[in-house]
């Protein structure tokens, strides 16, 4: 008998994935590496200055999902009057995962350092490179988003600040944003790698189980707190991808922390309809965003 949760995933992924993708207004590099790039879209209003969004793509940190698949989004902010940066980074590479490791095949996820080292660049390049590829921006109305693996990126990004002392990707102080808006994000690793989020995705991420432990003071969102950052969590109820408890174990972790995290849970809804310019939910993302950024 058809299960109606994975059909209903499928759908929703279908639908998502389904819209070509837009092409950027200006790109610019902040790197060497070809995934060292940032696509910028203009607000279609011609609104000028225009809060930023800073989006970050998600696709557990492999190789085979990159900033394409969400332009479709970051051309639908752009219509909502937002500038518009979709960031590039390394992901892992197009190698099937030897069987001994975390026990399954497919595209390893992420790099280790190298996701971190890109993130880190852009963020602080962008400020620069708006100003050259895109004058509409104003970069003192930053907010940053991202799906999935990349709300878990948004949420390091935010969280620099907080790294342990000596940590390579530290800043002295916490970055200039209006605050973060996380969809369905990866955004308590300890919480997904129980739950095996993406087969296996955050022990790969991390570079395998014996490194994991060693390396979360410096990688997990639910670590790093309390950031000080305006923060909100939006998730679909029915997500079984990335599910709610990661999300709600992350929120849980702020609020022991001292922080309030915002989190909208959304009936009826899955993994990808957040990015999906033609469901609901995309509008409550943009909502969301909006009331950080004006």
């Amino acid at each position: 008998m058809p299960d109606p949760a994975a059909a209903r995933d499928a759908a929703e992924e279908a639908s998502a994935l389904s819209h070509p993708a837009v092409a950027p207004d200006a790109s610019a590099v902040y790197g060497e590496h070809p995934d060292q790039v940032v696509d910028f879209y203009a607000p279609r209003d011609g609104r000028d200055p225009a809060p930023l969004v800073v989006v970050l793509h998600g696709g557990a940190w492999r190789a085979p999902y990159d900033r394409r698949h969400i332009s479709p989004f970051a051309d639908f902010l752009a219509r909502r009057g937002f500038a518009v940066a979709n960031v590039e980074y390394r992901r892992g590479p197009s190698l099937p995962q030897p069987r001994a490791e975390e026990g399954a095949g497919g595209p390893v996820a992420g790099r280790w350092p190298e996701t971190f080292d890109d993130i880190a660049a852009a963020m602080d390049a962008l400020a620069d490179l708006t100003r050259a590829e895109l004058p509409q921006a104003d970069p003192r109305r930053t907010v940053l988003t991202g799906h999935s693996a990349g709300g878990h990126l948004a949420l390091w990004a935010a969280a620099r600040h907080v790294l342990p002392v000596g940590a390579a990707w530290r800043l002295p102080t916490a970055p200039e944003l209006r605050g973060v808006v996380a969809l369905a994000p990866i955004a308590d690793l300890g919480r997904a790698a129980e739950l095996d989020v993406c087969g296996g995705a955050v022990h790969q991420f991390l570079g395998g189980r014996a490194e994991s432990g060693a390396r979360a003071g410096c990688a997990d969102p639910a670590v790093l707190l309390p950031t000080g950052i305006a923060t909100a969590v939006v998730q679909g109820r029915e997500d079984s991808v990335v599910p709610q408890a990661v999300a709600e174990s992350f929120v849980d972790a702020a609020a022991k922390a001292g922080e309030t995290v915002g989190l909208t849970l959304l009936g009826g809804i899955g993994h990808f309809p957040l990015i999906d310019p033609s469901a609901d939910a995309c509008a409550v993302v943009a909502e969301e965003i909006a009331q950080l950024a004006w």
